[in-house]
């Protein structure tokens, strides 16, 4: 039987099979458009091309999030959506989708007053496969890592272009799965992206990094995701995927918000996945 952490393992593989350039990880809040919303739109994603899912755990201090996830989390609260409604949905998605890796981001507040091991125990049931907390430091982490492997989820990291050698080599020694390398200064959705920079900054990370590496924060359209592509192991969407579900909502009939919404963002990814294809056709494997 396929554990939690081999569906993460397992899609890279298959990436590397196919001969694609990088696996491709959409991010989504749960909750957002509604929490009737969030299975259907995993399901849609997953069959729009995504490798792996992202779920962020709405938050009401959401640190590293520009306004676009910011609104979103807002939204997803505003209905109620907190940690154990998450996990909850994730094992709603578990019963029809069995081969998708879903990674939880969030933040360490909620999973404080839920509880370490509980909260790994209840990721774990509800088939979690990985777990990336933007402010739990690899330096005071270790227990909660070790719990989470018990259970056969991965803990996974963020890596910045302010990230020192011993941040990484620290974060190498914990992380699995993949590292999740934000490309750019700031929060999601900002800045615009520098690929050579991002390029010669992976290759720094991987004299430490044996794992995937994934790129994330600034990745808004085709042309840019197959540039990261060319370099990453991995492209992360999020920002963009969800303000394209935003403007559907606006714009749907009265009834209409929630087919809109996920109609409309896996369109979109179903053309960031064809143009990662693309990557793979110019630069076919050795």
């Amino acid at each position: 039987m396929t554990t939690r952490t081999d569906r993460i393992a397992a899609a890279f593989s298959r990436v590397a099979e196919s001969g694609r350039s990088a696996a491709l990880i959409p991010y989504i809040a749960a909750g957002d458009p509604s929490p009737q919303a969030t299975v259907p739109l995993m399901h849609a994603l997953a069959q729009a091309g995504a490798d792996i899912i992202e779920l962020g755990v709405p938050f009401s201090d959401p640190m590293a999030d520009g306004p676009v996830i910011q609104r979103a989390a807002e939204r997803a609260i505003a209905q109620g959506v907190g940690l154990r409604r998450v996990l909850e949905l994730v094992a709603q998605f578990r019963r029809d989708d069995t081969a998708t890796p879903v990674v939880l981001m969030g933040y360490a507040n909620p999973i404080e007053r839920m509880g370490q091991q509980a909260f790994a125990n209840a990721a774990q049931e509800a088939g979690v496969d990985g777990v990336l907390v933007v402010d739990y430091p690899p330096e005071e982490i270790d227990a909660f890592a070790g719990q989470l492997q018990a259970c056969g989820i991965a803990p996974i990291f963020l890596l910045a272009p302010t990230s020192t050698d011993a941040r990484i080599q620290a974060i190498a020694r914990i992380a699995r799965g993949y590292v999740y390398y934000v490309s750019l200064k700031g929060v999601t959705g900002s800045g615009s992206l520098n690929t050579d920079d991002v390029a010669a900054r992976l290759a720094l990370i991987r004299r430490h990094v044996s794992i995937p590496v994934g790129v994330g924060f600034g990745i808004r359209d085709a042309a840019s995701a197959q540039n990261i592509a060319r370099a990453a192991d991995a492209v992360v969407i999020g920002s963009k995927l969800i303000e394209t579900m935003e403007q559907a909502v606006a714009t749907a009939p009265a009834g209409k918000q929630t087919e809109a919404a996920i109609t409309a963002a896996s369109l979109w990814l179903a053309g960031i996945r064809q143009a990662l294809d693309q990557v793979k056709r110019d630069n076919p494997p050795a």
